[in-house]
């Protein structure tokens, strides 16, 4: 069914340029919240920097002159800016963390809801590890930058204009020692964020390909996979490798440019060095109080810290456009399959269910040849229509384009003379079910996976559906019922159950059109004839496609068209195509 294979997601991800005014957007929704941040930022900011005049005044005023009221006070109003600041740090982080959840939160809803619109062609050409990682692993990288990078910049900026102000209050010549390493400082940071930039961008590309490990090596299915082919040693080795790439990564991330970095808190160690010796030279003697040469190098202190502060988070920003640029290329992708500008306005329980191909001609992606070539049926409400042939032949991609999970190249499928691309996609679920060979089962009670089909379905209604697939008195005889969990995919049951529990499903919709892919291929001989029977009864006054290898099962269908290479052979009752000796005898013989 599947075409040939195409490069992922993954292969294809690149770490193209992301436009900040595009992350900015996502911070919109929220800007009067860090409008109120940003005031109280400010304002931590300027109270902060009323300390070091205190101190001045201080050393300076209080101490020589043995003031203890001044003393008094100016202590008082240092223990004051330092609880006015604590008390806005709390209020600034509790509202920046919270703008950065709920920017997160979007991200991923987000995502996820896009990736729901995506075609089954998608799903078939990405690795569902690669999937997983994007939502867990790239959000999650993000989460300082979107948490704290806002408030991070706003407070490091305003206390860097504030002290600078101040310090240049105290003493201009002083700041501009202190100032003459701001352009390296820039220089290097820009040169460590392109670095890690590109590191992590090889980093989250290893996560996705460690998620896939885990999802390929961990499942039910893999577990005994490995087991049975003896291939757990080398799946080991392999998830092994991949950590150890990991390790490597890190190390490259935490030491790339950290020479650079270490080079300039030397410098920043140096600078209150430095001005200490200007201010005890012949020319400078005299000039400054020993009050303002400590308040000036207590600002000089409380200056290099927002400015590392500033430096750090471009790294960080630069850093992390790696993983924007992965999430906003999946949000980027476009929707092939999606509900009509102009959807037909119509009640699904009206549909009648006469189901008409015309011309259909389909070709799955990244492939040339043609699955199905000019296929017309016509199969009038509450018939039965079997599709035959030979594995390849197109019948389940005839199934999967009246569920409208793949549109059609050229034609189109029609239900009651309505294409179905005019349809929103949930009245086409509402009216079309399908039951195919590959049965998955949540991982929750046989209830809930009955009531999935329908949230609003009753007890009652539950195991009427369940009745009717053969299934109920199974369940019943279990320990807790239709509480009973049934295990990841299902995997407490067997196939057959599976099967059964899988067409209770689909018939608690009560479809209109009921599409049979190998549905009773599961199932023992003596089953397949109960739940054959209890079709027979629901097919009425339904239409019904039938896909089956055992022509056993559709021999009583009301048509029967035979698929060869994606066309259509011959078609006819099942009598009609005996006596015609042609390719359904020969599948019959």
């Amino acid at each position: 069914m599947r075409g040939p294979r195409t490069v992922t997601a993954a292969e294809r991800a690149q770490a193209h340029e992301v436009s900040l005014r595009r992350i900015g957007r996502l911070f919109t929704p929220y800007r009067w919240q860090l409008i109120f941040v940003t005031a109280i930022i400010v304002a931590s900011s300027l109270v902060t920097v009323v300390s070091p005049f205190l101190l001045r005044a201080v050393i300076d005023q209080a101490l020589p002159e043995r003031n203890v009221r001044l003393l008094a006070w100016l202590v008082a109003g240092m223990i004051g800016v330092a609880v006015i600041s604590s008390a806005f740090g709390v209020i600034q982080t509790w509202v920046s963390t919270k703008v950065g959840q709920q920017v997160m939160h979007g991200l991923r809803t987000s995502v996820f809801a896009h990736l729901q619109r995506q075609s089954v062609a998608f799903f078939t050409r990405t690795r569902s590890g690669e999937v997983q990682s994007r939502i867990t692993n790239d959000i999650g990288g993000m989460e300082s930058v979107v948490t704290s990078t806002a408030t991070s910049i706003a407070s490091n900026l305003t206390t860097a204009v504030a002290t600078a102000v101040a310090m240049v209050a105290l003493s201009w010549r002083l700041s501009l020692i202190s100032l003459v390493v701001m352009p390296p400082a820039i220089y290097l940071s820009r040169k460590v964020a392109r670095m890690r930039r590109a590191i992590t961008t090889e980093q989250q590309r290893e996560l996705a390909n460690l998620n896939v490990s885990i999802e390929e090596g961990l499942s039910i299915n893999a577990v005994e996979l490995a087991k049975t082919m003896g291939t757990g040693p080398a799946l080991v080795g392999k998830f092994t490798a991949s950590s150890a790439r990991l390790i490597d990564l890190e190390l490259r991330s935490q030491l790339a440019g950290r020479w650079r970095m270490a080079s300039m808190s030397i410098i920043f160690a140096a600078i209150p060095a430095v001005i200490y010796l200007a201010a005890g030279l012949p020319i400078t003697a005299g000039v400054m109080t020993i009050g303002t040469l400590i308040a000036f190098t207590t600002l000089q202190n409380n200056l290099f810290r927002p400015i590392t502060g500033l430096l750090s988070t471009g790294v960080t920003v630069i850093s992390s456009l790696a993983l924007f640029a992965r999430i906003f290329e999946y949000l980027d992708l476009p929707v092939d399959i999606d509900d009509p500008a102009r959807p037909a306005d119509l009640d699904p329980a009206a549909i009648s269910g006469h189901l008409r191909l015309e011309n259909v001609t389909f070709s799955y992606p990244g492939t040339d040849r043609a699955a199905l070539t000019g296929i017309d049926l016509d199969v009038p409400a509450g018939t039965t229509l079997a599709l035959v042939g030979e594995t390849g032949s197109g019948k389940t991609t005839v199934a999967a384009l009246i569920a409208r999970l793949y549109d059609p190249v050229s034609g189109s499928v029609r239900i009651d003379g309505i294409d179905i691309r005019d349809l929103r996609l949930a009245d086409l679920a509402s009216i079309v079910g399908v039951v195919s060979q590959e049965t998955y089962l949540l991982h929750t009670t046989v209830r809930e996976n009955l009531r999935y089909a329908r949230p609003t379905a009753t007890d009652g209604e539950i195991e009427d559906a369940a009745r009717a697939a053969q299934i109920h008195d199974l369940i019943a005889g279990l320990p807790d019922g239709y509480d009973t969990m049934v295990g990841a995919r299902g995997h407490r049951f067997s196939g057959g159950e599976k099967q059964r529990i899988a067409i209770a499903r689909t018939l608690l919709r009560d479809p209109r059109v009921l599409v049979l892919d190998e549905a009773t291929s599961a199932l023992d001989t003596e089953t397949e004839r109960a739940v054959q029977e209890a079709f027979d009864v629901l097919a009425r006054g339904r239409t019904t496609i039938t896909i089956a290898h055992r022509l056993s099962t559709v021999r009583n269908a009301d048509q029967i068209v035979v698929l060869d290479h994606g066309q259509i052979a011959e078609s006819g009752t099942h009598a009609s195509l005996l006596a015609g000796n042609g390719r359904y005898a020969v599948l019959a013989a």
